[in-house]
Order: structure tokens, then C-alpha cells, then sequence
């Protein structure tokens, strides 16, 4: 007689996330820092360096603070708090730079359906985030337009079920794994009985800024996704990713989830060939195969943390010396119009 395991009861299966948090990931994402003073007063961030930060902005501060835990104290230049922290750069204007950085709009086809490229189209689930970056495309996307609302999302199943040249679903947002089980996993099922469509590929920093979100109940339900899965994560350092972050990777892959990674070439973050070695290696390790380094995608507000081509190509140089080329990332950038990310290096 097979014996059935049960993944939510299971010792064996429990999420690692779960036995090490107490707090469930819902408390610990309305307990994160949306104050900029809140985020100074427990970073010790001095009064000279605050001199830095805008009195207001319109696009909010909001971080988990298992995320800022691994932040340098007293250090207003550390890579992860340079990601997240308001500074009056944003309120330069700067030529060239748009709400609309990459053409999103101009692909929506459906409402929440991004349709840019062959074969594979894009879901905009919602538009929240457990954090927001800096330097995001879509820091001024009118998401309350757009997003996969309840009356909008049998429009959006529709035109996929209808399109049998479609053969991949890309669930973003906002960030996708920020929905309860019940409609990330629905969403899942509606799209699996979808003959046509192969993968499923989910877009989220949610293992990376908030892993006790990586539940049992979530991780059990993707197990019984019989489309392939991956998941593209986005880590721009390695001091991202500690034990909680390894956790959180190790139950995707229980749950037969393909791992990969994007990140974003930052200024004054991870401009340089050792951070991007250290970061590829660190990924690696925990499971997870580097895919795409990014260019800026130029949205305004986001000018200072632009690199140059020429030199994002000397960083890609320096990696494919020091590195074996499975864990090199692809250079790209992403142009509105065109028929697929453009690969610089």
C-alpha cells in the first residue's frame, strides 16, 4: 500500500520559514518601516547624512524589516539601503527618462494582460509590493487602471484561452506572491487547465525581502501545479540573501520550482565585478542560476542610479574571466517595441 504524505502536516515538509517565525509573513509585512525617520532612528543614521533625504516623495518608502536587519548600521551608503531609501536625487529631472520606461501600456491588449512578446504574455496580478525599490519601472505605473481585479480577471483568462500561440503565463505585478493561496493558486489552476499554455513563470522579490511569506500551504499548492514552474527572483547583492533566504529557496525546490534570478546594474550598489562575482556565486549556492543583469530601465525619478553601457560591458568582461559561464547573466536591456529584451553583452 503507497503511503500518502500530507506536505502541511509532515514534519518533513514543513516550510524551514515556519518553524523559525513566529510572526506570520502577513504580521511582518504591515510591521515594516514606510517612515523615513522610523527607518534613520533605528539604522543611526546621523543628522548630516539626513541632509540627503527628500522632505516628502511620491513614491512611498516601504521595506520589511527582516530586510533592513541586514543593513549596516550608522552606514547611509549600504547597498541595501540605497535601494530602498528616498534621497532627493528622485526630484531631478533628467532627459530621456519616462513613466513609462519600457512600453508597458502600449502592450496592454487586456485588461492585466501585457502582451510584448512571441509566445508568452504577462499578468499584472497587483500592484502591491512588500517593498519598494528605488529604481522600479513601474514606480509610476497606474496600476489602479490596469491590475488583474476581480471583475477584469475572466477578461484576462479569456484572451490567454483564446490565443493558442500564447505557451507562457508570466504572473507580476506589484509582485504576485503578495496574493493570499487561495488567488495565487486559483489563478495557477485556471491557468493549468489552459491545454495550450507549458510554463508558468512567477516574477517576485518576495523570496528575498520577506521569505516567511514561502509558506507550507503555499508551497504544498505549487507542488500540485502540473504546468512547469519557475520563479525568477531579483537579488542585486549578496548580502541580500541569508539563512532565511536559503530556507525559502530550499522549499521552491521541494516544490519542483525552477530557480533563477534578474538583477539590476546599480550605481554605487553593485557596479563592480567583485560584487557581481560574490552575488552570482552566493546564488548559485543556494539553488538558483543567475539569468538576467539588467540596464536601467530609465523611469524617472531613477536617473542616479544609471551605469553606462561601456562600462556594464567591462563588468560583464570581468565576470566571464572569474566566472564559469553558466554563472555569468546575460547583459540585457529592455526597449519599448521591441520584440524581445536586447542582449548587450
Amino acid at each position: 500500500m503507497e503511503l500518502t504524505i500530507d506536505r502541511n502536516s509532515d514534519p518533513r515538509y514543513i516550510g524551514k520559514n515556519l518553524l523559525q517565525n513566529s510572526k506570520t509573513w502577513q504580521q511582518e509585512l504591515a510591521e515594516g518601516f514606510n517612515n523615513i525617520d522610523d527607518i534613520c532612528e533605528y539604522l543611526n543614521i546621523s543628522q548630516a547624512d539626513k541632509t540627503l533625504l527628500p522632505s516628502s516623495s511620491t513614491f512611498p518608502l516601504r521595506v520589511p524589516r527582516e530586510f533592513v536587519a541586514r543593513m549596516e548600521k550608522g552606514n547611509i551608503n549600504d547597498p541595501l539601503l540605497k535601494q530602498i531609501l528616498p534621497t532627493k536625487n528622485e526630484n531631478i529631472s533628467a532627459s530621456g527618462f519616462s513613466n513609462d520606461p519600457v512600453g508597458d501600456i502600449n502592450a496592454i491588449t487586456e485588461a492585466g494582460v501585457i502582451h510584448k512578446y512571441q509566445g508568452r504574455v504577462l499578468l499584472i496580478t497587483t500592484g502591491s509590493c512588500a517593498i519598494n525599490c528605488r529604481y522600479c519601472f513601474r514606480r509610476n505605473f497606474p496600476y489602479s487602471d490596469f491590475q488583474l481585479s476581480t471583475k477584469k480577471h475572466q477578461k484576462a483568462i479569456n484572451y490567454i484561452q483564446n490565443r493558442s500561440d500564447i505557451s507562457e503565463v508570466i504572473l507580476s505585478g506589484g509582485d504576485p506572491l503578495l496574493l493570499n493561496e487561495q488567488k495565487i493558486l486559483g489563478l495557477m489552476q485556471q491557468l493549468q487547465a489552459i491545454p495550450h499554455i507549458k510554463r508558468i513563470r512567477i516574477h517576485s522579490r518576495i523570496p528575498i525581502v520577506l521569505p516567511s511569506r514561502i509558506t507550507a500551504e503555499l508551497c504544498n499548492g505549487l507542488s500540485k501545479i502540473k504546468k512547469e514552474l519557475v520563479l525568477v527572483a531579483h537579488s542585486n547583492h549578496a548580502n541580500e540573501l541569508n539563512s532565511k533566504v536559503r530556507s525559502a529557496f530550499e522549499d521552491l525546490k521541494e516544490a519542483n520550482v525552477t530557480l533563477l534570478n534578474q538583477a539590476v546594474l546599480l550605481k554605487g550598489i553593485n557596479d563592480d565585478s567583485q560584487q557581481l562575482i560574490e552575488l552570482s556565486e552566493k546564488l548559485f549556492s543556494m539553488g538558483v542560476l543567475p539569468y538576467y543583469l539588467h540596464l536601467l530601465d530609465r523611469a524617472a525619478g531613477t536617473a542616479h542610479f544609471e551605469t553606462s553601457e561601456n562600462q556594464a560591458i567591462a563588468l560583464m568582461n570581468q565576470l566571464k574571466k572569474n566566472l564559469p559561464g553558466y554563472l555569468v547573466p546575460k547583459l540585457v536591456r529592455e526597449q519599448a517595441g521591441a520584440e524581445s529584451k536586447t542582449i548587450i553583452a
